[in-house]
């Protein structure tokens, strides 16, 4: 199944100049970038972004977190098309918290900490990347960080080969 997900590049990955790695990693992969743009996200879209959902999943103080680290800086919404593109992405990118992600992830490449260091500090963790979590998800964030006119339909040379 061909499916469109949402990665953001989040503000300490713009600040690290990752972006073109980042970028690489998922081309490589033979997925499709489908939308690409950045971005300067301010509380009112943030908000729409981490959802009340969030609230409920994990607390008040930690959508605050997120809100707070996404709005501190530019980030870089990409739409990733190709086979089964949200767990694909989700694979590359590595879990949530860093010091979780084995090597050869972005995560575990590029940053090391954890859940109860930046609780302790009071802030969101620094894991670079945002990546939709499921089909509905990216769905959603699609929609909300891309106009259908700023997302493209054109052949890559993968598509031969994967498609």
């Amino acid at each position: 199944m061909i499916e469109r997900t949402l990665v953001l590049v989040k503000p300490d990955g713009v600040k690290r100049a990752l972006i073109g790695e980042i970028l690489k990693r998922f081309e490589t992969k033979g997925l499709k970038i489908v939308g690409l743009k950045m971005f300067w996200a301010d509380n009112d879209f943030a908000k729409k972004h981490y959802t009340e959902d969030i609230t409920k999943r994990r607390g008040e103080h930690i959508r605050n977190f997120l809100i707070d680290f996404i709005t501190e800086g530019p980030v870089v919404a990409i739409c990733l098309e190709g086979v089964e593109a949200v767990e694909n992405v989700r694979k590359i990118v590595g879990p949530t918290e860093p010091k979780a992600a084995l090597p050869g992830t972005i995560r575990g490449d590029f940053t090391h900490v954890s859940y109860s260091y930046t609780d302790q500090q009071k802030k969101a963790v620094r894991n670079l990347i945002h990546a939709s979590a499921n089909k509905e998800e990216a769905n959603e964030e699609v929609a909300l960080w891309f106009s259908p006119d700023e997302l493209y339909n054109y052949k890559i040379a993968h598509e031969e080969h994967i498609f």
